[in-house]
């Protein structure tokens, strides 16, 4: 045997005894975290199995109860509403809350209606943005079925000049303010929306032609 031979031989032994330390100290530990990669992966796949399911299942009762609220079956409509607010699964229950108002509406129960809005607007857990939105369909709903006083608590503090919803919040608070004689307040309101070149044309023309019917009026002053 060659020296050469030799030594290959003697490093071959060398690293066979090291790869067997290694392993006899270490190959527990790499078979359990192989195993755990398996286990997590698997429940990590099961889980959004889970969350997808449910989530479709979500959208199924959704859609179905819109289904009924457009056939004008409003009361198997809330009640489903009313399911899918218990038992639904990611956005749906806030959909659900604010279309089942809707449909309170519809069917000419604005108090519920505005109650159901109103709930919504009050609950710290959503949005702000949607608490926005629900403050302003109540208030819509009461320029004519409630008071100034109700329309302006729910709205005033939209009209401000940075909130994204100011011109419909401005259009209620002014419609609300004219049918209550406050005409000076409502022309200010229509004059800032028909002002503001953020404002929506169609808003921006109905607020001109308002603002025209009360300088008209000769109530302006």
């Amino acid at each position: 045997m060659s020296d050469d031979s030799f030594f290959r031989e003697v490093n071959e032994e060398i690293r066979q005894e090291q790869a067997r330390a290694l392993w006899d100290r270490y190959g527990p530990i790499a078979i359990l975290l192989a195993v755990l990669v398996v286990l997590g992966t698997g429940l990590f796949v099961a889980w959004e199995y889970w969350v997808d399911s449910r989530a479709n299942r979500s959208g199924d009762q959704f859609s179905q109860a819109l289904t009924l609220a457009n056939s004008g079956k409003a009361d198997e409509a809330l009640a489903a509403f009313e399911a899918l607010e218990k038992d639904g699964y990611g956005a749906y229950p806030l959909l659900a809350r604010m279309r089942a108002a809707t449909v309170q509406a519809d069917k000419g129960d604005f108090k519920a209606a505005v109650v159901g809005f109103d709930e919504v607007a009050a609950d710290g857990s959503i949005p702000s943005v949607i608490r926005d939105m629900a403050r302003l369909r109540a208030a819509l709903l009461l320029v004519d079925n409630g008071s100034y006083a109700d329309v302006s608590s729910r709205v005033e503090a939209l009209t401000a000049d940075t909130n994204p919803l100011r011109h419909s919040a401005r259009e209620a608070l002014g419609l609300s303010a004219w049918k209550e004689g406050k005409f000076a307040d409502a022309l200010k309101l229509f004059e800032q929306i028909s002002a503001d070149e953020a404002a929506p044309r169609n808003a921006r023309q109905r607020a001109e032609i308002l603002a025209e019917l009360i300088r008209g009026s000769g109530n302006a002053s």
